[in-house]
């Protein structure tokens, strides 16, 4: 079988699957929607529904595993409410406790750091009130992908996240692609690189 793989700027709104399962989310846009997908497509580990950018699409559940470990980096832009201090980069940087299903767990240490606002992504899908005060930019790249764990992390570090925009997974660049926009790519068998 030829396994097809695809890459996907997720618009903000969207779940990160193809079929809704829940009663109670009955008129959630889903990816199916973006585009003429194989019936085996599946999407390699997941973007929360008020998240949005990079995600990776295939039809091949071994080339999904290699992405999900932790051999394979992914980064975010991360907009977080108020001016950001040091200490917490710091406390970010070294893994922070973040609540999950099955109890507590501390994040694995992480690349972070400040960084303009990237203007080229596109506007917000709610434009930030400036009443609401000052908000920090971060760039931070992880090897683990936890239920929602940067809105946790930098929750626990006492700072909101307002947008979260994953933009490299590995090799692969989110690049200026436009939100819900859709390419296909051609990742060899048996590569080690994303």
């Amino acid at each position: 079988m030829d396994h097809r793989h695809y890459k996907i700027h997720k618009p903000y709104g969207y779940l990160s699957q193809f079929i809704n399962n829940q009663d109670r989310r009955r008129n959630k846009k889903l990816l199916g929607e973006l585009g003429n997908f194989p019936p085996e497509t599946m999407a390699i580990g997941r973007l929360d529904e008020k998240s949005e950018g990079l995600l990776l699409l295939t039809t091949d559940g071994t080339v999904s595993e290699h992405i999900r470990s932790k051999s394979i980096e992914k980064e975010y832009y991360v907009q977080v409410s108020g001016t950001i201090t040091d200490e917490a980069i710091t406390a970010l940087r070294a893994g922070t406790e973040i609540a999950q299903s099955s109890g507590t767990y501390t994040t694995l240490p992480c690349s972070v750091h400040h960084m303009a606002e990237p203007t080229y992504l596109g506007p917000p899908h709610r434009k930030r009130s400036e009443s609401h005060g000052p908000a920090s930019w971060l760039s931070i790249t992880l090897t683990e992908g936890k239920y929602r764990q940067i809105r946790k992390m930098t929750a626990a570090v006492g700072y909101d996240t307002v947008r979260l925009i994953r933009i490299r997974i590995g090799d692969v660049l989110l690049g200026t692609m436009k939100s819900g926009e859709v390419e296909e790519l051609l990742i060899r068998q048996g590569s080690e690189r994303v």
